[in-house]
């Protein structure tokens, strides 16, 4: 597919009357599996992308992103969406930026964020952070074909869970042009519903909190256009990837083998 179709079909799903999930894919292998499962449209994890490169959330840059967004984007003829974190950059410009960088390497979404990464001021005011959101939709909308820009509030995974202060941003952001809005980490159903309910732009929801993490026929039900899974799916490989080796360094036993996909099935996956 071209990426105007890709773009077409991605902003198709945010039009359709139901939710859909939109799947985090960490590398090329797993983008093809979540393809072959029949997920309409991928997302990158910046927590993922940092754990492939054995570091932590944060810490890796704006090429290694792009790099990573790329391998995902040539793996797959679905729609693909990137984890942009706070767009590498603290000026609007900087956001801008990303935007179109993240556009030229195939993606057709891109989510922005209002965390500024410094543990001394965890976000930016929210008339300077709708100003770096404006700056990203006035790129979003230049790229030749319907990029799809996400604005995230991110008050509840940085200290500040007022659930006001969320909505208000989520406003701000998307009357400075976000087409899909977000706030990471909304802790019940009656706050998501106050959510979708504030706003006129389609509601991505976070799923991946343990507790914090509901079906998608509830979060639909609740006003939820598009569900992430973050890096859950991530993890969940990881965490496999650690019972499977603790076993063999405790007890030199080999048990995990019983419950792993066998060689030619994956091959199978990666052929399609």
């Amino acid at each position: 597919m071209t990426q105007l179709a890709r773009a077409r079909a991605f902003r198709a799903l945010h039009d359709a009357p139901e939710a859909f999930v939109i799947a985090n894919a960490w590398d090329a292998g797993s983008a093809k599996l979540l393809t072959a499962l029949g997920f309409k449209a991928l997302a990158t994890s910046s927590g993922a992308q940092a754990g492939i490169l054995g570091r932590v959330d944060g810490q890796v840059t704006r090429e290694e992103a792009l790099a990573h967004a790329k391998a995902i984007v040539a793996a797959t003829d679905l729609p693909v969406s990137a984890d942009l974190e706070k767009g590498f950059g603290d000026l609007p410009r900087d956001a801008a930026y990303t935007i179109t960088q993240a556009a030229s390497i195939g993606l057709v979404g891109g989510s922005i964020e209002d965390a500024t990464g410094d543990a001394s001021r965890p976000l930016y005011d929210v008339v300077h952070a709708a100003e770096r959101v404006a700056a990203a939709a006035q790129a979003a909308r230049s790229c030749g074909f319907p990029f799809v820009l996400t604005a995230r509030a991110e008050n509840y995974l940085r200290g500040n869970p007022n659930l006001d202060d969320t909505i208000r941003r989520l406003q701000e952001y998307e009357a400075a042009g976000a087409e899909v809005l977000m706030a990471p980490g909304l802790p019940d159903l009656d706050a998501v519903r106050a959510v979708c309910s504030a706003v006129t732009k389609p509601v991505n929801f976070m799923a991946g909190i343990k507790g914090k993490s509901f079906t998608v026929a509830e979060l639909a039900d609740a006003g939820v256009k598009r569900i992430s899974l973050a890096t859950s799916l991530f993890r969940a490989a990881m965490t496999g990837l650690l019972r499977a080796a603790t076993e063999v360094r405790d007890h030199g036993t080999f048990g995990y083998l019983d419950g792993t996909l066998p060689t030619p099935e994956w091959n199978r996956f990666m052929s399609a």
